[in-house]
């Protein structure tokens, strides 16, 4: 029974079903939000979501019992698991926003999809090298948010008021939305070499560490893709000495029974002059 479950969940026609079921949910969770939809089909949306969360607990229910605590030890299996665990919670009173929770089951796909596993291990292979640029760029942040305090403070309070209302003003410069005709612009009227201030710190944030998270997740998915193909490589190298291995065995048994017949047959004497 185990080795049989083993190899249905393994089966890849039953990943094609858990990736369809998983897309009809979340087709279904879509059209839970249109009134008009639910006052005419809403039966049936909730018999079809109640379907799916218990086709999720089927496949969850036997992937624990073939794999065991070993289930545990895959972080995708943890995430797959707290998902559907999210669903089960009692979703009435206090604790209707989990509800909305319902949705996060579309993420199984992360777990469905290679590629897409692939690209958020890249993502989490990339966390320290991120949290270097953000201690960088908090640092800009302060010192900027600082300096545009004391120096627009007075004339700007709305946007320079405070260090905080300073930061904030200057997150939406580093975005580039509306920077230049409703911020800078403005300042410039009353301070003409504001762009002194304004333009470097565009350059530092904008055009320098947002590009340098773009190399650091870059450099962490081709590490991540390398190590799929060397993880490829000797899977193949396993599988194509299997049979070599099995050769040889084989060659050597035939040599032991060749070797024994040799020696239990007695040799033949030689005859007398």
């Amino acid at each position: 029974m185990k080795a049989l479950l083993e190899r249905v969940l393994a089966d890849r026609r039953t990943e094609r079903f858990i990736l369809i079921v998983i897309l009809i949910n979340a087709v279904m969770l879509g059209l839970e939000t249109d009134a008009g939809i639910m006052a005419r089909y809403g039966n049936v949306l909730l018999l079809l979501d109640r379907s799916a969360l218990i086709i999720f607990c089927i496949e969850i229910s036997a992937k624990l019992y073939v794999r065991r605590l070993s289930f545990f030890r895959d972080p995708w299996n943890v995430f797959d698991f707290i998902v559907v665990a999210v669903a089960l919670l009692p979703a009435s009173g206090s604790l209707s926003v989990l509800r909305a929770l319902r949705i996060l089951r579309v993420l199984r796909l992360v777990t469905i999809v290679p590629s897409l596993r692939r690209v958020v291990g890249a993502l989490l292979g990339a966390m320290p090298g991120m949290a270097s640029i953000v201690m960088l760029l908090s640092l800009i942040f302060y010192v900027g948010a600082v300096m545009s305090t004391k120096l627009f403070g007075d004339a700007f309070p709305e946007w320079f008021g405070s260090v905080a209302a300073s930061a904030y003003t200057l997150f939406q410069v580093m975005t580039l939305e509306s920077w230049s005709m409703g911020i800078v612009r403005p300042v410039m009227e009353q301070f003409p070499y504001a762009w002194a201030f304004f333009i470097p710190f565009i350059l530092m944030t904008s055009f320098t560490a947002l590009n340098l998270f773009i190399g650091v997740v870059v450099s962490a998915m081709q590490d991540e893709i390398d190590s799929d193909r060397q993880r490829e490589m000797e899977d193949a190298v396993a599988k194509g000495e299997e049979p070599l291995v099995a050769e040889l065995k084989a060659m050597r048994a035939d040599i032991a029974r060749l070797t024994a017949r040799m020696e239990a047959q007695p040799l033949p004497r030689s005859e007398a002059p």
